[in-house]
């Protein structure tokens, strides 16, 4: 790798460390880009070359999976949408059960008893958003 690479990598981590913190603000492709000192395009090509998905991708991603961990504890879906930064609960509801494989309330109303019982880092990895292809 040459030196410009790893510079590029070393911001597009920065740009992702700011997405998982600042996962319930509203973000958008410019705003991230900014944190890694690039472009929009740039910012989003880079980023999909580095991490397999594009930047809203992972942002959505993040946001489902503190989702599931809020409507495990038992909170309703619409206070969830809302408390991870999303603003419309039909695209919520959308994303979540095309990440998830079913839909926030189905979720919520599942017994996940069983997963709160695991190690942290155990329970994390179980429950961390996979993305399902089309038609698998």
């Amino acid at each position: 790798m040459t030196p410009g690479e790893l510079d590029d990598l070393a911001r597009l981590r920065r740009a992702r460390d700011f997405m998982d913190r600042a996962y319930a603000e509203p973000l958008n492709v410019p705003a991230m880009a900014r944190t890694a000192l690039m472009s929009p395009a740039h910012f989003s090509r880079k980023f999909r070359s580095a991490y397999g998905e594009t930047p809203y991708s992972y942002l959505m991603t993040r946001r489902i999976e503190r989702a599931k961990a809020l409507l495990r504890q038992g909170m309703p879906v619409t206070a969830a949408c809302v408390a991870v930064g999303c603003t419309s609960l039909g695209s919520f509801s959308t994303r979540f059960t095309e990440i998830v494989g079913e839909t926030p309330s189905h979720y919520r109303a599942r017994n996940s008893g069983d997963i709160e019982t695991l190690p942290r880092c155990m329970s994390m990895f179980a429950t961390r958003p996979r993305r399902r292809r089309a038609g698998v």
